[in-house]
């Protein structure tokens, strides 16, 4: 007990970083996901964003870190710090995925209300915004907070660029104590953070009234 509680700062410092990675990853995937789904519908983009879509989803997330952490200095372009080139990787691979994810949710809502929505003079901005949009949240809630999920466990992935993380604190206290206690540690600070998002998450699909089939 008292090497856990020696321990816990330690830990509890990389989760930090671990948390900054989540909280931005999903500020700014999740409206560039949304706006990619519907460029995907516009004839003149739609191809240019389902390559985008295709080489994100194609390429392994932890390729794509280490491409934006040593990329830049190989073309002779400014780098990145380990933080902002795995953001960027994370960004880029997550909006990918909720963009295939609002995608079908678009697709889903039926064409007569977007027929309707012309009929009442409404413009392409306010039909997203006031009838596609609201609808397409209602049934794609359950597979965004799946991809959320899996984003908790994906961020341990910044430690091949040395940024410390949660599991990289593990690393450094098992190193030097020679015990894997604190990699147990770690995961439970993964297991009690992915049941609250879960309840979270059950309870916006409740409060949204979303039927699982």
């Amino acid at each position: 007990m008292n090497y856990i509680v020696n321990v816990l700062p330690q830990l509890g410092s990389g989760f930090v970083t671990t948390l900054i990675v989540f909280a931005l990853t999903i500020i700014i995937s999740i409206p560039l996901g949304i706006l990619v789904g519907f460029l995907m519908r516009v004839p003149v983009l739609k191809w240019v964003m389902y390559v985008y879509v295709w080489l994100m989803r194609g390429t392994p997330l932890l390729l794509q870190i280490i491409i934006f952490y040593y990329g830049p200095a190989l073309l002779g372009l400014p780098a990145l710090t380990r933080l902002a080139s795995c953001l960027v990787a994370f960004v880029l691979n997550y909006a990918a995925y909720f963009a295939e994810i609002f995608r079908g949710g678009i697709e889903a809502v039926p064409v007569g209300q977007l027929e309707a929505a012309k009929m009442l003079h409404l413009s392409s901005w306010q039909a997203a915004r006031f009838v596609t949009l609201p609808q397409v949240v209602r049934i794609v809630i359950p597979s965004v907070m799946n991809e959320v999920i899996n984003l908790v466990k994906d961020s341990s992935l910044v430690y091949i660029v040395g940024l410390f993380d949660i599991m990289q604190a593990a690393n450094v206290a098992m190193q030097r104590d020679t015990t894997i206690e604190p990699f147990l540690i770690a995961g439970v600070f993964y297991l009690v953070f992915i049941a609250i998002l879960t309840l979270l998450a059950r309870g916006l699909e409740s409060k949204l009234k979303i039927e699982k089939r």
